[in-house]
């Protein structure tokens, strides 16, 4: 040992040695077969350092630096049977104590830095670099002699020192660096975020983590992670602008992916006894005192409908993946388009509270990133091409929100179909080729075309959404604000009667009435739900059971016949809902087992949501109005249109005057109406165009 180290460090050393010894001496001696290629690192468990010697353990909190070199030292100088050198090997402390673990933003930067600036950052990543190679120790030759002048490279800024003079000729170069000469090590940059679900409101605090070597490329956007690491400041501006106020950001010294499940929300002994109790119809019947629990001041059958499948959506269905390495989403999409004022908004921001995983966004002005991810250039990391994670990314595992779904533009549409439909979102730009999960519910409100319902109008003809994009909702329920003299008055009550009963009860004063009708409240219903994701994948009890499943699909296909003229009523598409309903409806009972009380729901729900936009003009399910965003009598007519143009167009040079193709089409069943307005469709489509305006019309 070096006689050089300052009075202490060798009886440090010697202590960690001495706890590696007690503790570490197997994991030692499995990094040394390991080093350098498959393994780098040896990782400490703090709580196993506090175990050994109390006060160890909080000057590593104190002193991290100093700490971290004493313990790297230890490990170098370890004995061990075969002959290795671990000089370059890492010591990597994390598991640190509940009161040194924080959200970003949730502690304050100075106190930290300047007495413990050893902690863990929980959080969500928004976005990361690539991996780059970053100098430790960089070689100079010098231009005139040749000699060459090494200098170590500062970790904690991103200034690059040079040398003043070469250490041969002692001029001051001109020096070229020498790159087989210098040393490397990979680095990473990321941005942590609090989670989503934490944020009280906006995009909630962030803070950058640098991580190098075995840290790198080991996590992406979207991920939920623990760094442990060191504390410490940038100062704001650049080198001839200095600012006085200073940035924090973590040096990452261990990072650790969180599990998935929703461990995070505690659910305590007396909250299962409560949620058993609601599943065991102690408040009340199960659904009922859900549905009740959900926004209850949108009353009336449609609504209590739509509140059953949020609470299912919020459970979910059993993700699996089959023998040949593709998985089945368990997660199903649900999509509210309605009348101003019908409530989507509440019931959005409702789920959104009791999800227990959650992000909320709003289509207009929303970009691919801002939905689900891409690769980009921005100021952030000087200019290189970054990951960043979007809602559908954010939320994995969890719900997305999606208010004004309407107002997305049809590239980021695209997009979000592709995340919907797959759970996943594959990036491939600037470099950057990589996967991120996506196993997210989306739940989606908008506005019809021109915002209320009109009963004269196809209602696919009232959606601005693209035919891929609504073909991934599992339910769409169509909602409409229509005057009635007792609903109306029911409404009027409620709203007054809730608002000044809290008014009363804040003066002090006694009130009949409750200004919250829940039944349970979010905070109970939120840990139901994560309780009931956490439950094993509910299967059927025998096959008895799962041809009855089947059986109400095949009669929900036969509903029209097998006219080769009639619509095809729905899609295996529907089965598959029909399935994660079911698995989520068990789900919600807490049982094991898909019963028939599950399925009949399924066909229920899935019934009631074609009845409400999956029925065509003529009275039929059609299940081109949800896959193709048309109806059977409208591809039809559409047809008929371009038939009769076509034959009346034979051997003209110019167009068809509008005149003779409505006496035609009249011959044929299809009004003058009708005609006009599927004409009109074909010009904006590209597909005909008037020769003479306002007179003729002609197909291209």
């Amino acid at each position: 040992m070096s006689a050089a180290k300052p009075a202490g460090t060798a009886e440090l050393v010697d202590e960690f040695q001495e706890f590696f010894r007690n503790y570490y001496d197997e994991e030692i001696r499995e990094l040394a077969q390991h080093y350098p290629n498959e393994q780098r690192s040896l990782e400490v468990d703090w709580e196993d350092i506090f175990r050994y010697d109390p006060d160890l353990a909080d000057d590593y909190l104190n002193q991290p630096d100093q700490l971290q070199r004493y313990a790297e030292e230890a490990l170098r100088l370890y004995d061990l049977p075969i002959d290795v050198s671990l000089g370059n090997a890492h010591v990597r402390v994390y598991n640190l104590n509940a009161e040194d673990s924080f959200y970003p933003g949730w502690f304050s930067p100075t106190d930290r830095h300047d007495n413990t600036p050893y902690l863990t950052l929980e959080g969500q990543i928004e976005k990361a670099t690539d991996v780059d190679p970053k100098v430790e120790e960089a070689a100079f030759e010098c231009q005139l002699c040749g000699s060459i002048t090494r200098v170590p490279q500062s970790n904690t800024g991103d200034d690059f020192q040079e040398p003043h003079e070469c250490q041969g000729c002692e001029r001051q170069g001109p020096f070229q660096i020498n790159f087989d000469q210098s040393e490397f090590v990979d680095a990473q940059l990321l941005r942590l975020a609090e989670p989503p679900e934490v944020v009280a409101g906006g995009d909630g605090t962030k803070m950058d983590v640098t991580l190098e070597d075995d840290l790198t490329d080991v996590v992406e956007p979207g991920d939920r992670v623990d760094v442990t690491g060191r504390l410490r400041l940038k100062q704001d501006g650049s080198n001839n602008n200095k600012s006085a106020r200073f940035k924090p950001y973590l040096e990452g010294h261990h990072i650790e992916v969180s599990d998935t499940d929703f461990e995070d929300l505690q659910i305590s002994e007396e909250d299962k006894r409560k949620i058993e109790a609601i599943a065991n119809g102690e408040y009340g019947p199960l659904f009922e005192v859900v549905t009740g629990s959900i926004a209850p001041d949108l009353t009336g059958e449609k609504y209590v409908t739509i509140k059953e499948c949020i609470f299912l959506m919020l459970i979910g269905g059993a993700t699996v993946e089959l023998e040949n390495g593709r998985e089945v989403r368990g997660v199903f999409h649900m999509l509210l388009i309605g009348d101003a004022s019908t409530g989507k908004s509440t019931l959005l921001r409702e789920a959104k509270a009791i999800a227990p995983r959650s992000v909320f966004a709003n289509g207009k002005g929303a970009t691919e990133a801002g939905m689900t991810a891409t690769a980009k250039q921005d100021d952030w990391a000087d200019g290189e091409w970054t990951l960043d994670a979007g809602a559908l990314v954010q939320a994995n595992n969890g719900l997305a929100c999606v208010d004004e779904i309407d107002k997305v533009r049809e590239d980021v549409q695209d997009s979000m179909h592709g995340a919907m439909a797959d759970m996943k979102v594959d990036i491939n730009k600037g470099g950057i080729n990589t996967t991120l999960p996506a196993e997210t519910s989306v739940f989606a409100g908008g506005n019809p075309k021109h915002s209320r319902w009109d009963d004269y109008v196809a209602d696919s003809e009232q959606i601005e959404l693209s035919e891929t994009l609504l073909s991934r909702f599992a339910l769409i329920w169509k909602l409409q604000d229509i005057p009635d003299k007792e609903t109306d008055r029911e409404k009027a009550e409620h709203v007054l009667d809730t608002k000044e009963a809290a008014k009363a009860k804040r003066a002090g004063e006694a009130t009949d009435v409750d200004d919250d009708d829940r039944i349970i409240d979010h905070d109970l219903l939120r840990k139901y739900v994560a309780y009931a994701r956490q439950l094993p994948d509910p299967r059927f009890r025998d096959k008895e059971m799962r041809n009855k499943l089947r059986d109400a699909y095949v009669r929900m296909r036969g509903t029209h016949g097998y006219d080769e003229d009639a619509p095809v009523p729905i899609t295996l598409r529907k089965l598959q809902d029909m399935h994660r309903l079911a698995e989520a409806s068990a789900r919600a009972r807490l049982s094991e087992w898909i019963e028939e009380e599950d399925i009949k729901r399924a066909k229920r729900l899935v019934g009631e949501s074609l009845q409400d936009y999956g029925m065509n003009e003529d009275g039929e399910f059609d299940a081109d109005i949800v896959e193709a965003n048309t109806s059977k009598p409208q591809r039809d007519r559409i047809k008929n249109v371009e038939a009769v143009i076509k034959e009346l167009q034979k051997g003209r040079s110019g167009g068809v005057p509008y005149e003779e193709i409505f006496e035609k089409l009249e011959e044929t069943g299809i009004s003058r109406d009708k005609a006009e307005h599927e004409i009109e469709k074909l010009k904006q489509k590209g597909k005909a165009y008037e020769p003479t305006s306002g007179k003729e019309v002609r197909l291209t």
